[in-house]
């Protein structure tokens, strides 16, 4: 399995967004910091100067503004960028749980397109796309070189719309290549069933706006027959979105007035600690954790991660964790530690910049090395899938600034179990769901199965299909 870096991220950077500020925001910084370098924006206004009137052929002001700023904010670490019209939009429009296009995650390794992670119930996983494929042309365009931003802008378009991707896939020695048809991308935030011994399951994809209220819609209902007597909160794949939201799932779980997070920067306003009240998630409006049933705050719980858990869903985690809330199982989580604001720079154009880094209720830093599990388990019974590139591996990433904490990254990998030779997926929350399973032995008292590699097999599956993945 490839472990190459994946040096830049598409949805999975998203990560916490802290807030939105007002436009003069921007101004409001500049005036209270430091005086500005006159020295070296007379440099810049030659530089530009320079290139609107000796450059090959004519640039719009707007072209040469506008990369300035991405560049700006691209030199900084892997979450901080420019925002442009369409990038804007795309944002907003996936923390309201909708948008267009074919449903996956993806970054960018060795100049390559890969997959980080399908969305359930997408055209793409429909389609077979698997996390860790790496997409090599977009219909008959290669995406060799070609930037993150355009990837995307090419694999958006009109709803019912049809498009080729080429995929190279780890144990294939063919290219796969897989017709999808856009949609419109509806991301169910949570869903949850009933599993045996009366044990509730609750799946979040990704932390919305209305992730808090649909949490406990679905806690009311697993509850309507009786308290059950243990509930798997699944985050695994979930690469985060609104910290409001998972400050209220942690407050379904916790005692009221209970540390969540906390943040700390170097602007005054960045130090913040949120606690598990209304006025922290749900901002001055109604209380949708009120009519919570009794039992939520004491049922044995326990919480699978991987390595798709990011941000938001490592709060949730840590918090859970350090309260021994909960029991953490499965894999070393993503380690994306850091807050972004989003700073509207225009009515339609912003700057995602990063201002701090979070902090478990115990004072723990995420970011570069993640939660670690109470309990390891691999993804099947044969080990891991795959192994995929975490926020240490990204270029120019945040440093973690307490080091030698629990969960550094030497003790983390050690424990990182075996890759599996095999071709075969599953969906999260199915019988086959081996992590999901061993979730269900440790709350009814059975032990907990490790994974075993076995023998090394040739994969039977033909060079040029597609196959069905998460």
């Amino acid at each position: 399995m490839s472990t190459r870096k994946i040096r830049s991220l598409g949805l999975v950077s998203v990560g916490v967004i802290a807030g939105v500020l007002l436009s003069v925001g921007i101004s409001a910084v500049a005036q209270r910091g430091s005086p500005l370098p006159l020295d070296e924006l007379r440099q810049f206004s030659s530089v530009f100067s320079a290139i609107k009137n000796n450059y090959v052929e004519a640039v719009p002001d707007k072209k040469l503004i506008s990369g300035a700023i991405s560049g700006m904010l691209s030199d900084l670490d892997p979450h901080s960028a420019y925002l442009d019209a369409d990038a804007f939009k795309e944002m907003q429009s996936a923390t309201q749980g909708e948008f267009g296009g074919l449903g996956i995650e993806v970054g960018t390794e060795d100049g390559m397109v890969k997959v980080i992670s399908p969305i359930e119930d997408t055209p793409a996983a429909r389609a077979g796309i698997r996390a860790g494929d790496v997409i090599t042309k977009i219909n008959d365009t290669s995406t060799k070189g070609l930037s993150l931003n355009d990837a995307v802008k090419m694999m958006r378009g009109p709803v019912k719309t049809p498009i080729t991707l080429t995929i190279a896939r780890q144990g294939q020695a063919q290219p796969i290549v897989i017709k999808i048809i856009r949609d419109t991308i509806r991301v169910r935030s949570v869903r949850s069933k009933m599993l045996q011994e009366n044990i509730g399951y609750i799946r979040i994809a990704q932390f919305q706006e209305k992730t808090g209220v649909d949490l406990v819609r679905h806690l009311k209902e697993l509850g309507e027959k009786g308290a059950p007597r243990g509930l798997i909160l699944d985050l695994r794949n979930d690469p985060g979105g609104l910290l409001t939201s998972a400050i209220g799932v942690s407050a379904a779980f916790l005692k009221p007035d209970t540390l969540v997070v906390s943040t700390d920067g170097r602007a005054p306003d960045s130090k913040q600690k949120y606690l598990s009240n209304p006025a922290d998630y749900a901002r001055g409006e109604n209380d949708y954790l009120a009519g919570l049933p009794a039992w939520v705050k004491t049922v044995p719980m326990v919480v699978l991660v991987n390595v798709g858990s990011a941000s938001a869903s490592e709060i949730v985690a840590g918090a859970l964790q350090d309260h021994k809330r909960a029991t953490i199982m499965g894999n070393r989580t993503f380690g994306k530690g850091s807050v972004q604001v989003i700073l509207p720079i225009s009515d339609t154009t912003a700057i995602k910049l990063t201002t701090s880094r979070y902090y478990t209720p115990k004072g723990r830093s995420i970011q570069a090395t993640g939660i670690m599990p109470d309990v390891v388990v691999a993804d099947t019974a044969e080990g891991d899938l795959f192994r995929m590139s975490r926020e240490a591996d990204l270029k120019r990433h945040l440093s973690n600034n307490r080091s030698g904490q629990p969960g550094a990254d030497s003790k983390a990998k050690e424990e990182e179990p075996p890759l599996a030779d095999t071709d075969k997926t599953f969906q999260f929350g199915t019988p086959e769901d081996f992590q999901l399973n061993q979730a269900l032995n440790f709350l009814e008292g059975k032990p907990i199965q490790k994974a075993v590699p076995r023998p090394k097999t040739v994969s039977a599956e033909p060079a040029g299909g597609a196959v069905k993945g998460k």
